[in-house]
């Protein structure tokens, strides 16, 4: 295993470095045609991936695989949206934007690999976590169901209160610079705080979709590579469909009931156990009718999100 973790670490970094080195090298407006090939690709490698389990691992890691891949891409498309509200916040030129998420992601690599080996330490550990996980999750799905709208706060974010503590922060961007040096003062520009916003708000995520997906897999292996491939696939699909999220104005329901159900699978494990494969076809279910309901019954009232200034 520990050459799976060694080729797995080296072909993502490649990845990463080929994409800003070689295809996005240059800052610019992804196109819709530009998004559906990168986000088709990652689907496709994710898959690829999962197959390749499958024949090395057999079945049950693939299947542990494909549902814990499933369960933290579709949590992340309801995130896209508080993506678009912090570049709106910030007034992120749209050539920019690759690049703010490309080291968002980055970062959320790193931070997602603490969360997950911590995670499971803690359920190796104590088995009751297990119930605390599974109370939190049905929790967050009723709180979801609940609050269909999305807020967002970046001028009360911590990260971005410290940045400005620390040293001054300019107001308009210098290309996609993190920092500038005006007079012998070293600034912090915009596109810094961007990127906190981005990774603070990403922990939050994975505050939530962590624990769903631990319920699936306790193997650290399966848990981290499906998380790496989603996040990663999740760029791509901001671009491909940022001007579509209203379409899926149910989707928020399905996904409500996703970590409910994966909470109710933790608090009665010790009682009666759900098989993964009756989980992949629950959770797929689910999130199907949520999206199919949102085509049969498509949102009669849109409203647009007014613009917001950054506060200075």
């Amino acid at each position: 295993m520990v050459w799976w973790w060694t080729f797995f670490t080296i072909f993502i970094l490649a990845m990463l470095a080929l994409d800003l080195g070689v295809f996005n090298r240059k800052s610019h407006i992804i196109k819709m045609k530009e998004a559906m090939l990168w986000t088709a690709f990652w689907v496709t490698l994710a898959l690829s991936f999962g197959t390749a389990i499958y024949f090395l691992y057999g079945h049950g890691k693939a299947i542990e695989y494909v549902t814990a891949y499933l369960i933290e891409y579709s949590l992340s498309i309801d995130n896209l949206f508080v993506f678009m509200l912090i570049f709106r916040f910030f007034g992120v030129p749209r050539e920019f934007e690759h690049k703010a998420l490309f080291w968002g992601i980055l970062l959320a690599l790193i931070t997602r690999a603490v969360f997950i080996f911590a995670g499971v330490a803690l359920i190796n550990t104590f088995d009751w976590v297990m119930y605390i996980f599974g109370a939190f999750l049905i929790f967050t799905g009723v709180k979801m169901a609940l609050n269909k709208q999305t807020e967002v706060h970046p001028d009360k974010n911590i990260a971005i209160k410290l940045l400005r503590y620390i040293m001054p922060v300019t107001k308009k961007f210098s290309g996609a610079k993190f920092f500038v040096v005006k007079r012998g003062v070293r600034y912090a520009t915009p596109m810094l705080a961007v990127l906190l916003a981005l990774e603070t708000t990403d922990i939050l995520f994975a505050i939530d979709s962590i624990p769903a997906v631990l319920a699936i897999s306790k193997d650290p292996f399966i848990v981290y590579t499906s998380n790496v491939f989603a996040i990663l696939g999740l760029r791509s699909l901001f671009f491909a469909i940022s001007g579509l999220m209203r379409l899926f104005h149910l989707l928020h329901y399905g996904l409500a009931g996703i970590l409910t159900f994966v909470g109710v699978k933790m608090l009665i494990e010790d009682f009666f156990h759900v098989p993964v494969a009756a989980s992949l076809i629950v959770i797929a279910s689910i999130l199907l009718a949520s999206i199919v309901s949102s085509v049969i019954w498509p949102e009669k009232e849109e409203g647009e999100v007014p613009p917001v200034a950054m506060k200075e």
